[in-house]
């Protein structure tokens, strides 16, 4: 694994041999994820939440293109002390490691975000009430964008606030935006 952009890319990241609760994300989705992050918002003024964090390469990639304000949930302790020391020894100082059930931490979150990314396991059975709980929670501010991957047999096109998803084979990242007229 590596990170692909901004001031760390090229950085390698070597995860766990042992993950079976962890699929990171590809290079390739991730490239076309930040393709249209970059062309569409200022990552340097965002405040970021990162739940399923995993290996934390969003998280990662996110704060090598400027991200200073991050929250990374992750409940799998190694994957927690993965994340810690990884964020560590590339000197990202900011990021705010919670070890927690995300569904917890989604209910009992009182902040707002700007941008909110999962990338939950593709088999977990409660996928689809994700962008529930982000909008009846009231977790995004206006403007907010909610990404959320997941496998071509969820679609989220009836969603109030959906906007767009992007297709990259297995790999599919719905974009939800917190606006008025997106309300379905």
């Amino acid at each position: 694994m590596r990170i692909i952009g901004g001031e760390l890319g090229g950085r390698r990241i070597n995860p766990p041999s042992n993950m079976p609760h962890t699929r990171p994300t590809t290079d390739i989705a991730k490239s076309g994820l930040f393709n249209i992050i970059e062309n569409n918002l200022e990552i340097d003024t965002l405040k970021v939440l990162d739940i399923f964090g995993g290996t934390g390469a969003i998280s990662y990639e996110l704060a090598s293109r400027g991200a200073t304000d991050q929250t990374i949930v992750e409940r799998d302790p190694q994957m927690a002390d993965f994340i810690q020391k990884t964020a560590a020894s590339l000197g990202i100082n900011h990021l705010k490691l919670v070890r927690m059930d995300v569904f917890k931490f989604l209910h009992q979150c009182k902040e707002q975000f700007d941008f909110i990314f999962a990338g939950p396991p593709y088999a977990l059975a409660e996928i689809d009430d994700l962008p529930r709980i982000v909008f009846e929670k009231n977790l995004l501010k206006p403007e907010g964008w909610f990404v959320l991957e997941h496998t071509p047999r969820n679609n989220y096109k009836e969603f109030s606030y959906y906007r767009d998803e992007r297709n990259y084979g297995t790999t599919i990242f719905s974009i939800f935006i917190n606006r008025e007229s997106l309300k379905k």
